[in-house]
């Protein structure tokens, strides 16, 4: 299947067909349930185990890297593999094939879920999965706990940092929705001051939290506004894809009205049990405010920085590992970004409509942290427990 035979090395590399990508890749979109882990281990399994296509130690370096670039990073690393094969080309068409399939799935999902008067065992199985979702956000940030522990270092100063870091995370996303990127650029950039005190890491500091309040304020409404939502998404969202939650949590209930806190839980359950990226929640939330055409835009909006990122930096991934200001950013970022995670659950929690749900939550919670069983199939039995729950006349 391959165009050309490659090497053991990267200098050479291995060139495939713009078709093989197109198949091998849809593939992946269609079957890549369980989130950037599941999407890892089938892009390893394929490209370097499999088929051979790229070296291991390469494969490992595209995921260090694209750890490193905000946005969606194993959407990143699926583009990465492709624009390795096949080039510029390469890359798009992967990239589009990986994400196409899971958002069919979730536009289609919206329609029936977002209806005006969805059956009632529908509306269970979203209050449900729904309830469920708290969790889910504690668990994720959970997960990134350890690795960002040990990277802050060892120092009482530095421990102290990172509590620091955490709990402005955790107190915006509870309380301060919208400004939630400021907080996560002002966490990074004063951990680059920290480490490396000059007047020019000062400057670009400022210019680049002015830049943020700056383009905060032009998401006046419509389809703008949903374009700024869409953008923090895709371009300033740090550590994994369930920080997508609380960046648009507050706007797309308290701000713009899109949705409802329920149907907010029903879009991040939505974007946990499809398969591709669970950044294509943002076409939920799209969807909602402005029918399949913003589902689609911000779907294009979220997505475009990484294919830039990529694109256009693939050639530089060495150099943006070994950058000491992206380390020291993302070592300040990620702490905050995981109190945000966490903190999430928080209003998450407060969108409950029912009592029942509170069980359902507790239940979760077992079954992700006592348990330890995934977030798919938490999501999937707390959807059936509410649709039993409808079923039984229960109010959802």
């Amino acid at each position: 299947m391959t165009a050309a035979s490659g090497t053991d090395g990267p200098a050479a590399p291995v060139r495939v067909s713009l078709w093989t990508i197109a198949r091998e890749w849809t593939r992946l979109g269609c079957t890549g349930f369980g989130g950037p882990p599941t999407h890892i281990a089938l892009l390893r399994r394929m490209c370097v185990e499999e088929r051979g296509w790229i070296d291991a130690t390469e494969f490992e370096d595209g995921i260090a890297t694209t750890n490193l670039l905000p946005g969606p990073a194993s959407t990143q690393l699926a583009i990465f593999c492709a624009w390795r094969l096949g080039g510029p080309a390469g890359g798009i068409l992967g990239g589009v094939c990986f994400i196409v399939p899971g958002l069919i799935m979730i536009l289609l999902l919206s329609a029936v879920f977002l209806a005006r008067h969805p059956p009632d065992w529908i509306l269970g199985a979203a209050v449900g999965a729904g309830a469920a979702v708290p969790a889910v956000a504690l668990h994720a940030a959970n997960g990134f706990v350890p690795a960002s522990w040990k990277r802050i270092g060892t120092s009482r100063g530095q421990r102290a940092r990172w509590f620091s870091y955490a709990l402005l995370g955790g107190a915006a996303a509870a309380t301060i929705g919208p400004y939630l990127v400021l907080v996560l650029l002002s966490c990074g950039l004063i951990e680059i001051l920290v480490r490396r005190d000059s007047r020019r890491a000062s400057t670009r500091s400022a210019q680049a939290v002015a830049g943020a309040v700056a383009g905060h304020a032009v998401a006046a409404g419509g389809f703008a506004a949903l374009a700024w939502v869409a953008i923090k998404v895709g371009a300033l969202s740090y550590g994994g894809g369930f920080v997508i939650v609380p960046l648009m949590q507050h706007d797309a209930v308290t701000t713009y009205h899109w949705m409802t806190g329920t149907q907010f839980l029903n879009a991040v359950a939505l974007g946990q049990v499809t398969p591709g990226p669970v950044v294509l929640t943002v076409a939920v939330v799209g969807y909602a405010a402005k029918g399949i055409r913003g589902g689609l835009l911000a779907t294009l909006i979220a997505f475009t920085p990484s294919f830039l990122f990529v694109l256009l930096g693939g050639p530089r991934f060495d150099q943006i590992r070994a950058n000491a200001v992206i380390q020291s950013f993302l070592t300040g970022a990620g702490p905050a970004v995981i109190g945000a995670i966490a903190g999430s659950a928080i209003p998450l929690g407060l969108a409950f409509q029912h009592l029942w749900q509170i069980p359902v939550l507790a239940g979760a919670l077992l079954w992700l942290f006592a348990a330890r069983r995934g977030v798919v199939s938490c999501l999937l039995i707390a959807g059936g427990i509410g649709v039993v729950v409808a079923l039984t006349g229960v109010a959802v």
